[in-house]
């Protein structure tokens, strides 16, 4: 199964969005987002992306994204897992 089938089966509306925004940045060089601004990006409350990535920092098999700091909103580190 593909990647993008395994997004689109496996979990809510927002993780899907979230996810496709992260692997979207991760193509374009990108591995480090703030929630505040994926929130901006994506027209989600900061909080919505903050509980939405730390079920997927568990749950994501795609992707591994790591709470990497704390300084005016979360940075994640995010990273394509191998396969």
């Amino acid at each position: 199964m593909s990647t993008a089938n395994r997004i689109r089966d496996s979990y809510n509306d927002t993780q899907r969005k979230i996810l496709y925004y992260l692997s979207s940045g991760i193509r374009k060089g990108k591995h480090y987002f703030k929630s505040k601004y994926i929130a901006k990006d994506l027209g989600l409350s900061p909080k919505e992306v903050g509980t939405n990535m730390g079920i997927l920092a568990e749950i994501c098999e795609e992707l591994s994204i790591i709470r990497w700091s704390y300084s005016n909103s979360t940075t994640w580190l995010v990273t394509t897992r191998a396969a």
